[in-house]
């Protein structure tokens, strides 16, 4: 009989299994689709659209409204751990969905400075904010759900997908900023730039589709029906596993290399050294491209040697990377930007990208997995969203040198493959069995303490009793 039912229950795992990765991809291609559009018209459009009094910090400002929304990142981890370890990751992942796609659409309504002022500013900040939040919980959300169904074997494949939609996303909102570069100014100044972020509805269409079909993973479930998830996963989380918490917030700073490639490069590149922004777009994608087919190859391969060595070896990779793809920035030399977005992004980052959401979440116990990985992630992007503007900083007061952005970088990638290095190896870990260690540990720690105390106690009482 046993047999039987668990022959029964393998094909719905699995479809639940490839469900749950067709559903993560979707959902990242349209949270980093509307994020890479939005970056895109903040280095190219946004100083001139809604900061056209600032004169030369426009671009400065510009690109802050791009940080912003990692301020809200955090709270959106916050809330969505809370609500996925309490209450199911589905629905969390159905909610993240939603919210951005109605912000990114509504930012594409929005009326210019010259049309009503000050409040076109202050709604499309508003609107970034909607944004963070979303993304704040959708990664932590997807990519718990995704583990919890996947292949013992094949966690680290499966769960990549989540990270290859953010690739896609990417691919799509370049094409659509060629398209848009290719316009007339004066029509990508009024109605052109608007166009991309309308367009993000067909993807929320879809994406709602697939998540609606999905169900919450039989382990997660099984420990609800137990009524062994607790009221306040978070606070449970910082008792029994903070240093894995700190450990995610300095290993989420290999994702600094995404922002200070694609997006301050873009805005380097056109606006210090001069290149045509159709051609920093073209190396941009080839980027994102030739990454949508590696990384589930460097997935598959931390799920084989584990996942400690290919996210070490990413990031060293990385932190040298960055000086050659810089310098090919300020010389203009577009063969070796190619090279250097080959470097940086097809190899350093895919290494890393792929394989961090699998390695994040099974560091956690089930009970606050999603609360583990969202908190740590969204802490350690808050440096992400804002090293285009630091960068920017830096370089206005060095003469508009190259050299900040690669340094930063470069630091970033070697403080996260230290982080890593400090970490428990977790590929082979049995699911049901991830995050048990640190639990175990720290009740161990309690009844030891507990020992301590009744020992010091009756110590006390004999002596005493003895004077």
């Amino acid at each position: 009989m046993s047999a039987t039912i668990r022959g029964a229950r393998a094909p719905k795992k699995t479809n639940q299994g490839f469900k749950s990765s067709l559903a993560g991809f979707f959902g990242s291609a349209l949270e980093y689709y509307d994020m890479y559009i939005y970056a895109s018209a903040s280095a190219l459009v946004f100083s001139r659209v809604f900061f056209p009094d600032a004169g030369a910090t426009g671009l400065l400002l510009s690109l802050a409204t791009y940080g912003v929304a990692y301020l809200a990142r955090p709270l959106g981890g916050f809330l969505a751990g809370h609500f996925g370890d309490r209450f199911g990751r589905r629905n969390v992942m159905i909610a993240t969905l939603l919210i951005m796609g109605i912000a990114t659409f509504i930012i594409g309504c929005l009326p210019s400075y010259s049309a009503i002022g000050l409040w076109a500013p202050a709604l499309l900040v508003l609107m970034r904010l909607l944004q963070g939040l979303s993304v704040g919980g959708e990664l932590a959300g997807a990519a718990s759900l995704t583990l919890e169904h996947a292949p013992e074997s094949r966690r680290g494949f499966y769960t990549s997908w989540l990270v290859s939609g953010i690739w896609f996303g990417y691919i799509l909102a370049t094409l659509a900023f060629l398209w848009v570069a290719a316009l007339p100014d004066e029509a990508i100044q009024t109605w052109g730039w608007r166009v991309p972020f309308w367009a993000s509805a067909l993807i929320v269409v879809l994406g709602l589709i697939i998540r609606r079909s999905l169900e919450d993973p039989e382990v997660f479930t099984e420990k609800k029906a137990n009524n062994e998830i607790p009221k306040a996963p978070i606070g449970v989380l910082l008792k029994r596993q903070p240093v894995d918490v700190i450990r995610v917030i300095f290993a989420a700073f290999l994702i600094v290399i995404s922002t200070t490639v694609p997006v301050y490069g873009l805005t380097y590149a056109t606006n210090v050294v001069g290149i045509d922004a159709s051609v920093v777009l073209w190396t941009t994608l080839f980027g994102y491209a030739t990454a949508f087919f590696t990384q589930p190859m460097f997935a598959a391969l931390s799920d084989r040697i584990g996942r400690k060595p290919v996210l070490i070896v990413g990031n060293l990779i990385g932190a040298v990377a960055v000086w050659q793809f810089f310098w090919a920035v300020g010389e203009a030399n577009i063969p070796m930007i190619y090279l250097g977005i080959f470097l940086t992004i097809t190899v350093a980052f895919a290494c890393t990208n792929a394989v961090y959401p699998v390695f994040f979440s099974e560091m956690f116990n089930v009970k606050y997995r999603v609360s583990g990985m969202a908190i740590g992630l969204q802490l350690g992007i808050v440096v992400t969203g804002f090293s285009p503007t630091i960068i920017q900083a830096i370089s206005t007061a060095n003469n508009d040198a190259w050299w900040p952005a690669a340094a930063l970088t470069s630091v970033a990638c070697i403080i996260s493959a230290i982080a890593v290095a400090t970490a428990r190896e977790t590929y082979r870990t049995p699911l049901a069995e991830l995050g048990r260690r640190d639990e175990e540990d720290e009740l161990a720690g309690q009844e030891a303490a507990a020992a301590e105390t009744t020992q010091t106690a009756q110590t006390t009482e004999t002596t005493g009793a003895s004077a």
